[in-house]
């Protein structure tokens, strides 16, 4: 399947913000989708969850709560995952930096929508929407993302 990966490449010493999808094997952990945007719940063996609007993900590597999901509004810098753009209207939750997160190694490393260019995303990786489609049907919790 045809993808996007992070517009620094591919690289074994992520950083955040640097743009860099992180080299490894990573697996499966849930899926996550915009209900108002899909008119059923995805197929799949992932943990599966709807989005809400207040949805966001920890990426400050000072915060108790760095690479995990969090309630927006937040106290310290996070990501919306509702975004206006599809990208995140399907997002598989990896486990990068996750057991225990390491602050500054790198949060939200998705599997995401990519967008129609397949342009570069900030380090995830990205499917075009019916692949994310096909491969959250075959997921389940020992299912694995390899980058590299």
């Amino acid at each position: 399947m045809r993808c996007a990966v992070g517009r620094g490449g591919i690289g074994a010493n992520k950083r955040e913000g640097d743009g860099i999808t992180p080299v490894g094997k990573w697996r499966m952990r849930a899926l996550l989708f915009r209900p108002d945007r899909l008119p059923r719940a995805p197929l799949t063996g992932l943990p599966l969850r709807g989005l809400r609007p207040e949805d966001g993900w920890c990426d400050d590597p000072g915060d108790s709560l760095y690479n995990r999901p969090v309630k927006l509004p937040f106290r310290a810098h996070a990501e919306n995952l509702w975004r206006n753009d599809g990208v995140y209207d399907l997002i598989v939750a990896l486990g990068y930096n996750d057991d225990p997160p390491v602050p500054g190694r790198g949060s939200a490393i998705f599997l995401h929508v990519a967008r129609p260019d397949f342009s570069p995303t900030e380090g995830c990786v990205a499917l075009a929407h019916d692949d994310l489609l096909a491969v959250a049907a075959g997921a389940n919790t020992g299912s694995w993302v390899v980058a590299g």
